[in-house]
């Protein structure tokens, strides 16, 4: 996983908490359930990027 992909998604993930927490302290649940989502799609990229690693070091070994 590149570093700078690494970089967005643990901003993504940071920003979706703040979200998620400024939501619950004021009541919007509308910001509360958008930060659930910028979590949840960070951590389907770092997923992905995870799958690209091992594959490339699946074909670096042969």
């Amino acid at each position: 996983m590149g570093l700078d992909d690494k970089i967005k998604n643990a901003a993504e993930d940071l920003g979706g908490k703040a979200k998620e927490k400024t939501g619950e302290a004021t009541g919007d649940r509308d910001l509360q359930a958008e930060g659930v989502g910028d979590q949840a799609s960070a951590n389907v990229k770092q997923a992905g990027e995870k799958v690209k690693d091992a594959a490339k070091d699946v074909f670096d070994d042969k």
